[in-house]
């Protein structure tokens, strides 16, 4: 691919882009992404599963580092899967100070997810990441990087300082992140380091540095990180308040419609005028997944679109194939629905569910669900009394939140997202006999998707997707 993709295939929730898709998406010559959440655990709970077709074990044997590969097989891989209604066994959760085992799973997992996405092919793959997922951005960069991947897309914040994270694995150098801690002093050491000479047991030659886009919102943080970024910025992603899972707040006062949705303005909609001034490749995404908006996007001076939930649905997609079968059916009866919670995730952004029976969507079913924080990717850091660095999520049992400086108030209504994803992806865990249950995430435009649906069928591929998006108009 010797240009800049026309179609990005959105980086959806933890495992739903997932190397079969992004594989899929990239062997048309488009961009195929990677989700980069929780691919630790993923990696380790496969592994647990018996890695049913031995993907896990074939991307691990071409891991640059064997001794790695080695020890996170001995720690997680079960022949023939756990035993049937047991849980899976508890990875650590994640750490300013992590321990290398730690570091090394996510180094090898990031790494295992780009080389399958990327085996059969010679075009370019991505991986997305969120600003918000801080603790992990390391290892996870420099496993991915190891892998060689393409592109790195990132949002849910402000990545002023994550380009120099690339420029320095590129040549195996020391890197630096800072740790965003809440009541954080002067003088407090905030940074994680990691160091690949740590990993490495010989010397390896230099990486391809990846290409960066940020994903934005608005105009102002677009200008920002082409401005203050400590290093090249290749790209933009522009999200509308339509695509799925995370959306940006409303600028201003929060006010909510009758359905206690986040009411969206004027000062939410982006000058695509001024973003193409900037003069740097943009992409459309959040209601742009038509040939006529790809077209539209075109003419406004984007270099393409994102588009996420087509592919989210599509039959290489990892969401576990009951609930995907559901929700298409309620599409095509015209019973499908998407609510923006503005309470939902512990990170106090809007985000977007699917009603779905059974699943946490429904609020009964959640309540019976025990209140407990055991994976830990949107813990909040904060400074505790006495100088340390603490974690807290108001997803967790109240009581606890309370305890750690947060408030009755801040916990309320929050829902616990990475359980509910993981179970997205058929990888649900189990306490005694609790099993977690789905929170399945979608754009606005779910009801959109009966276009890839043939009369009788309940499925469609990631190929009849770039096939609708890039079909040639009709003749007048």
């Amino acid at each position: 691919m010797s240009q800049e993709p026309t179609i990005i295939q959105g980086g959806m929730g933890s495992g739903v882009s997932n190397w079969r898709l992004a594989r899929a998406v990239s062997e048309r010559g488009q961009l195929g992404v990677v989700s980069g959440t929780a691919l630790d655990q993923i990696l380790g709970w496969r592994l647990q599963d018996g890695d049913p077709g031995g993907h896990m074990r074939r991307a691990l044997a071409a891991f640059p580092i064997p001794a790695i590969a080695k020890r996170v097989l001995d720690l997680y891989f079960i022949e023939g899967g756990k035993a049937p209604g047991t849980g899976y066994k508890r990875i650590p959760m994640p750490l300013i100070d992590a321990p290398p085992s730690v570091r090394e799973l996510t180094i090898a997992a990031n790494f295992v997810e780009v080389w399958l996405a990327k085996e059969t092919h010679s075009n370019p793959v991505g991986i997305n990441y969120l600003d918000k997922l801080q603790l992990h951005h390391l290892p996870a960069t420099y496993g991915a990087m190891l892998a060689g991947v393409d592109y790195v897309l990132m949002g849910a914040g402000i990545p002023l300082k994550y380009p120099a994270v690339l420029d320095a694995f590129a040549n195996h150098q020391p890197a630096a992140y800072p740790l965003n801690v809440t009541g954080a002093q002067a003088g407090d050491d905030v940074l994680m380091r990691l160091d690949p000479k740590d990993y490495l047991d010989r010397e390896l030659p230099p990486l391809k540095r990846p290409k960066f886009l940020a994903i934005v919102a608005s105009n102002t943080l677009a200008q920002t990180m082409l401005k203050k970024a400590n290093g090249r910025v290749d790209g933009l992603i522009v999200e509308g308040p339509t695509a799925g899972g995370h959306n940006a707040p409303p600028r201003g006062a929060l006010q909510l419609s009758e359905k206690g949705e986040p009411v969206y303005g004027e000062r939410d909609i982006v000058d695509l005028a001024k973003l193409a001034a900037l003069g740097v490749p943009f992409w459309l995404a959040g209601g742009y997944g038509t040939a006529g908006k790809l077209r539209e996007a075109l003419a406004a001076g984007a270099t393409g679109i994102q588009v996420g939930t087509a592919f989210a649905y599509c039959e290489e997609s990892g969401l576990d194939p009951d609930a995907r079968r559901t929700i298409l059916a309620d599409v095509a009866a015209g019973k499908a629905h998407v609510f923006t919670d503005p309470l939902a995730s512990p990170t106090g952004f809007p985000f977007k569910v699917v009603t779905l029976e059974g699943s946490n969507s429904e609020k009964e079913v959640y309540d019976a669900r025990p209140r407990v924080c055991d994976l830990g990717y949107l813990r909040e850091a904060y400074r505790t009394p006495d100088g340390e660095i603490g974690y807290r999520c108001p997803a967790e049992p109240v009581t606890v939140y309370v305890s750690k400086g947060g408030t009755r108030e801040e916990a309320e209504g929050r829902k616990c997202l990475c359980n509910g994803l993981m179970a997205n992806i058929s990888l649900p865990q189990m306490r005694g006999k609790y099993l977690e249950r789905p929170l399945v995430t979608s754009g606005d435009g779910l009801e959109d998707l009966t276009r890839f649906l043939r009369p009788g069928s309940l499925s469609y591929t990631a190929n009849d997707v770039l096939d609708t998006l890039l079909a040639a108009p009709a003749e007048s």
